[in-house]
């Protein structure tokens, strides 16, 4: 029978003989996959600079599977950090708060301009009142990551409540500090970062009327725009130049003749030359705020005229003194200068 099975086996494996080949080929080369890899890392790592050292291969049921550090997860401030390498990097949507040790020769103005942050949030964050700063050299300051109020997080407190009273989107405090995911970092003692926020602002007067420079003192402009918030004067907006003790407006940038729009309704109260600011317009508003554009190249408006809010005034310009066509925006309120970007 044996005989016979061999005499009728050997015929049908000589046929196949070829798939036999390719499949004991294929089955060799899956068993021998996992010994090479294993040799090659072997290699790589006797080859590698002393100072590195190679990850570790630990066995599993499916091969060898690869226990190299892995990135730490993300944290609050949105830095991502490895182990394996000193480099760091931070999502495009959030910003770090900064920490900066006061020198002796800093105000609230210079450190304002080296951060191109606003004085008001930075005086807002860390209760600063004399924007001179004497006597808090050596102090460390929280600078906050932009236009904003760094606002720490008191019993009671809701989203809610917070965002009355910073007049913002409770959403913007949400998106910002990512409390969809982490919502226990709204809580007592917790430091949150409200962007848009309407803060106090420091009113900007004359120590002596007979000065020539303004010297700046601290006072709470508690009158709020008529209708919140001010508009815009160029859209998009560029700023240039922050307002401070020795510049009180802001300096916006655009192209020559772009359209400056009024910040908020009100009449018009001068249209004309002034010097060093050339081409200029005044407009007066509600709850005794009035705003002024200078260096401007036309004028559309008249005195006396009642304008809307954002309707075009005038056209950017390079009249007075200037290096660059720009719109020199100021605000004042019951005649002192305060700071546009507080509205």
């Amino acid at each position: 029978m044996v005989a016979r099975w061999l005499r009728s086996a050997v015929p049908a494996i000589g046929r196949h003989r070829a798939h036999l080949v390719i499949d004991l080929a294929v089955a060799a080369l899956v068993l021998a996959l996992p010994l090479s890899l294993q040799s090659g890392r072997s290699a790589a790592a006797a080859t590698r600079r002393p100072e590195v050292a190679a990850p570790q291969l630990v066995a599993a049921a499916s091969g060898f599977v690869d226990q190299a550090p892995r990135a730490a997860s993300v944290s609050r401030s949105g830095t991502i950090t490895a182990a394996t390498a000193p480099e760091t990097s931070i999502a495009d949507d959030v910003k770090p708060i900064v920490s900066y040790t006061i020198g002796a020769r800093d105000d609230l103005q210079s450190i304002s301009n080296l951060f191109r942050v606003s004085a008001d949030a930075i005086a807002f964050a860390n209760g600063i009142a004399d924007p001179s700063l004497k006597g808090q050299q050596g102090r460390a300051i929280m600078i906050p990551p932009g236009e904003g109020a760094l606002y720490t997080v008191k019993d009671g407190d809701t989203i809610a409540s917070v965002s009355k009273r910073f007049k913002v989107d409770p959403k913007a405090i949400m998106d910002y500090n990512r409390l969809y995911f982490e919502p226990e970092h709204f809580a007592p003692g917790q430091l949150v970062y409200v962007p848009g926020a309407n803060m106090p602002t420091l009113v900007w007067v004359a120590a002596d009327p007979n000065e020539e420079r303004v010297i700046a003192r601290p006072a709470i402009a508690n009158n709020p725009a008529p209708n919140g918030r001010l508009a815009w004067p160029l859209k998009p907006t560029y700023i240039s130049q922050y307002f401070w003790a020795y510049h009180t407006a802001v300096d916006m940038a655009a192209p020559y003749g772009s359209n400056i729009g009024a910040s908020d309704a009100g009449t018009v109260v001068f249209t004309g030359w002034v010097a060093v600011g050339g081409i200029s317009v005044r407009i007066r508003h509600a709850n005794g705020l009035e705003s002024g554009y200078y260096h401007m190249s036309s004028v559309l408006v008249a005195p006396g005229q009642k304008v809307e809010r954002g309707q075009v005034i005038g056209t950017v310009g390079m009249t007075g003194v200037t290096t660059g066509p720009h719109v020199h925006w100021e605000l004042k309120l019951n005649g002192a200068f305060v700071n546009p970007l507080s509205y």
